[in-house]
């Protein structure tokens, strides 16, 4: 499972009114590629919204071998439906409630394989599962995004230091993961060429030095 922080500021004004700025971490653990995706995502009936999902990888996107799934589920216990796809080239599968409005809004080579629900409607209320392989990385990536449909807007709020904050916060999270990425890759690329290299010597050892079987030691 993902690795997932959130930082929730709080902050209060005369009315007594809470504002929550929530940051979004994901630290870079484990063998597989870790995908990024917001926990919840507010729509306004009948706009469009961007699904947005990304993902880190110590390896080049190639289109040959990435791979990307996008799947719709109603409820938790529901079935998912496979609704967009990339194998080679983004593959929409139209179903009956999407119809046309899904768009392909990333870019596999940036990391970023979000896309755009246009007209969004009460009944896409569900969760959205991003799933993502990028070999040679052997584990697929997942993030889940839950989709709220609200028939008005929220009121607004005076949020000029969660905004400050969060982007104080945001940038210094941003340092630490691609340090921590860098590391991860570093150490991935090193033990490939140490079970490389252990690979030939012991390949070397079964011959001596012209080549012939090592009878050992008389």
């Amino acid at each position: 499972a993902l690795p997932v922080g959130w930082l929730l500021v709080s902050l209060s004004n005369s009315s007594a009114s809470l504002l929550l700025l929530s940051v979004l971490v994901a630290a870079p653990t484990g063998l597989g590629m870790e995908v990024m995706a917001p926990a919840t995502i507010n729509a306004l009936n009948g706009s469009s919204v961007k699904l947005s999902c990304t993902f880190n990888s110590c390896y080049k996107v190639e289109n040959k071998q990435f791979s990307l799934n996008w799947t719709y589920q109603e409820c938790r216990n529901c079935s998912e439906e496979l609704f967009l796809q990339f194998r080679m080239k983004i593959m929409n599968k139209q179903l009956d409630r999407f119809g046309n409005r899904v768009e392909f809004t990333g870019n596999p080579t940036k990391y970023d394989v979000s896309f755009t629900l246009k007209n969004v409607q009460l009944e896409d209320e569900g969760t959205y599962n991003c799933y993502v392989l990028n070999p040679p990385d052997r584990h697929r990536g997942h993030a889940s995004i839950s989709l709220k449909v609200l028939t008005k807007e929220p009121p607004k709020h005076d949020s000029t230091v969660a905004v400050i904050v969060g982007a104080s916060v945001g940038g210094f999270l941003a340092v630490v993961i691609l340090v921590l990425m860098v590391v991860k890759c570093v150490r991935r690329k090193k033990q490939q060429r140490l079970n490389t290299d252990d690979q030939k010597t012991e390949e070397e050892g079964k011959t001596d030095g012209e080549g012939n079987p090592d009878e050992g030691t008389k």
